[in-house]
């Protein structure tokens, strides 16, 4: 009687590797997921801010800030602004130049940078969050996540291929 090949006996070995390389791909599968959900998050987050209102501000405080976390760490900088602006004829008073507030970094012409393009006194515009008018932005954030969810897409259909594969018997 003729044997089966060698790659289709069911040997504990080959089973246990199909589980492993099914597992393998359901966790690609599953951080591929969880980062197409915050990305989704961000995109729909920045989707809603461009539809907040947008109002006349002024910039009230635009001045570099610095720290330091100990005497052994670089300095970091960060515009500290602040401004004005109404809304429903209430006057309100803002800080937040994105909606994490003014990011913090170890180049300092960064820093310069965008107190140049605020400084005080500058007429612009900020929008304004409706459902909480003491809030605003002078940035609304980017809708980049949005086009580059594919990316993690890509390892979900590559992590639930993998899975397919090893309990499909094909090589």
């Amino acid at each position: 009687m003729a044997q089966a090949p060698s790659h289709r006996r069911n040997h504990p070995d080959s089973r246990a590797g199909r589980w492993f390389l099914a597992i393998l791909g359901l966790l690609v599968a599953l951080l591929g997921g969880l980062f197409i959900w915050l990305m989704a998050r961000s995109f729909l987050r920045a989707r809603e801010m461009r539809a907040w209102p947008e109002v006349a501000c002024v910039i009230i405080i635009s001045e570099l800030e610095e720290r330091r976390h100990d005497e052994n760490s670089p300095a970091e900088f960060r515009l500290d602004l602040s401004f004005g602006y109404e809304w429903q004829g209430v006057p309100h008073t803002g800080d937040h130049l994105t909606l994490r507030g003014s990011p913090w970094s170890s180049k300092r012409e960064r820093a310069d940078e965008r107190a140049a393009e605020f400084p005080v006194g500058k007429k612009t515009t900020c929008w304004v969050d409706p459902a909480n008018p003491e809030f605003a932005v002078l940035k609304p954030d980017s809708l980049a996540p949005g086009y580059s969810i594919w990316f993690p897409a890509l390892f979900v259909v590559g992590g639930l291929g993998i899975t397919f594969r090893a309990f499909s018997g094909r090589k």
